[in-house]
């Protein structure tokens, strides 16, 4: 990767990139498009041309040769499901079935679907891609922090264009027409699951602006709730007004999708947040206890006022339907049939009707699990699977390292921790994180979180240069009230 002289330019042009990465995919139809993906390919692969490693520490190497390792692995499973002569894999015996019904030779292959693997791929290569982008641009300080202003306000765009499209004409997404969701919120996306993810995730963002905005304006020490309560009522601050109107714009359009999983998934990301947030501030653990219960009072709250179409969602069906469990099972058996390298990346919406439950319903295609992590396994195997699944544990543990000690700035690694639940949470029942729209969102700012998480000493992304300690407004005389940056 190539550098920059002087510590000014330093990736300026993969700044833009990811910038772009946090912003864009959500814009043409939540990227579904083969091209639209291909597109995101090349530009974050141009980011990474341009990104300089000056400004690494040992720990950013080490997780930046551990995500080499693990699509080192993927690359390994793809060329044993594409090959004609795979090194390890042996063929699908849909094809010796083929053969037989046909009465003539078909050449085999591990996927069951020849070549879809390489068709597939755009997604998972964009993902890894803006997740390495962010970890690089976002070890710095001022970067990380301008990446997460460009996601809150591009998704208040969003929901923005979102809830005037419902106002003024719900049967169109931008300039198609809209053949599904028509009574609900889905902005530019297809889906309103995914749309309330993205959106939840937003608001989560705005939630933690808001909190550090307010946190501006206390005196160090304790918080004196009953004070700092009838200061924000008095005399709020015009960053203070602004952070929580857009958090609402970003709620609003998150309840008007009606999506069950992606609003309660985020509605309880928000309550984690703000209990992690408010725990310093807290002396006691009680205290910190009854944080966690009145945040998730103001979440019930919001969602008896804003969540109707929600509520009314979850009455008629409950949290659960019985199509996605008998879905899952099937899937489980496809799984447990082709174990080692799976039926072939992209293939599920061929592997899946022969093993559909007779419990269903024959109507509808199932082209997707609502379960990204069980399609994962049918169609890249256990092993693949598993080794993926350990990379997620170990980027949470590092961001929830990273917001232990007396960090100076844990803004974007509470967010990339609590976005990165929300998807991960979402897609246990969903389809969130195959949808490059929203995925790129996602493992861009995880990026930028595990940066973050591990900067020692480095301020504005200058290696060596020691952390200057600042007052907290309101301590050794100074004023608590108007000390807000603005927005």
């Amino acid at each position: 990767m190539g550098g920059s002289e002087g510590p000014v330019p330093a990736n300026r042009v993969s700044a833009l990139i990811l910038y772009a990465a946090l912003a864009g995919p959500p814009f043409l139809f939540g990227s579904r498009e083969p091209t639209t993906i291909a597109f995101w390919c090349a530009l974050l692969g141009v980011g990474l041309i341009f990104a300089s490693t000056r400004h690494l520490r040992a720990g950013h190497v080490r997780i930046l040769a551990g995500l080499v390792f693990v699509a080192l692995c993927y690359g390994f499973v793809l060329h044993e499901q594409l090959a004609d002569q795979p090194w390890v894999a042996s063929p699908n015996p849909i094809w010796a079935k083929a053969s037989e019904a046909l009465g003539a030779p078909i050449k085999p292959s591990v996927s069951i679907v020849r070549g879809e693997p390489y068709f597939a791929l755009g997604v998972p290569l964009s993902n890894i891609l803006a997740l390495i982008l962010g970890l690089i641009v976002g070890a710095q300080r001022g970067r990380a922090r301008q990446g997460l202003r460009v996601m809150a306000w591009a998704g208040v765009g969003y929901a923005v264009y979102g809830i005037l499209a419902l106002l003024i004409d719900p049967t169109m997404i931008l300039w198609r027409e809209k053949t599904a969701y028509v009574g609900n919120l889905t902005a530019t996306f297809v889906n309103r699951n995914t749309a309330a993810a993205f959106f939840g995730s937003c608001s989560v963002l705005w939630l933690i602006r808001l909190l550090e905005a307010i946190r501006r304006r206390l005196p160090r020490g304790g918080v004196e709730w009953g004070a700092l309560l009838q200061a924000i009522l008095t005399d709020p601050g015009r960053d203070v007004i602004v952070r929580f109107i857009m958090l609402t714009i970003c709620l609003v359009a998150m309840f008007a999708t009606g999506s069950r999983g992606g609003v309660l998934c985020s509605l309880l990301a928000m309550v984690i947040a703000f209990t992690i947030f408010v725990r310093r501030d807290i002396a006691r653990a009680k205290g910190l206890l009854i944080a966690f219960v009145c945040a998730g009072l103001v979440v019930i709250f919001l969602f008896q006022v804003m969540g109707s179409n929600v509520g009314g969602r979850i009455n008629l069906g409950g949290l659960s339907d019985e199509a996605r469990l008998s879905a899952w099972r099937s899937t489980l058996r496809i799984i447990a049939e082709n174990p080692w390298f799976g039926t072939g990346l992209g293939t599920f919406a061929w592997s899946f009707p022969a093993y559909r439950s007779n419990e269903m319903s024959m109507w509808g295609v199932w082209d997707i699990a609502h379960n990204t992590y069980l399609e994962f396994a049918s169609e890249l195997g256990i092993p693949l699977a598993i080794l993926v699944g350990m990379a997620w544990i170990v980027a949470i543990a590092v961001l929830v390292r990273g917001l232990g000690g007396q960090r100076r700035d844990s803004g974007p690694v509470l967010a990339a921790l609590m976005v990165s639940l929300i998807a991960l949470l979402h897609s246990s029942i969903d389809f969130s994180l195959q949808i490059a729209g929203y995925s790129i969102v996602v493992f861009a700012l995880l990026g930028v979180g595990l940066g973050q998480s591990l900067r020692a000493d480095e301020i504005s992304g200058e290696p060596g240069r020691p952390v200057k300690k600042r007052r907290r407004p309101g301590a050794g005389g100074e004023p608590a009230i108007n000390a807000g940056q603005p927005d």
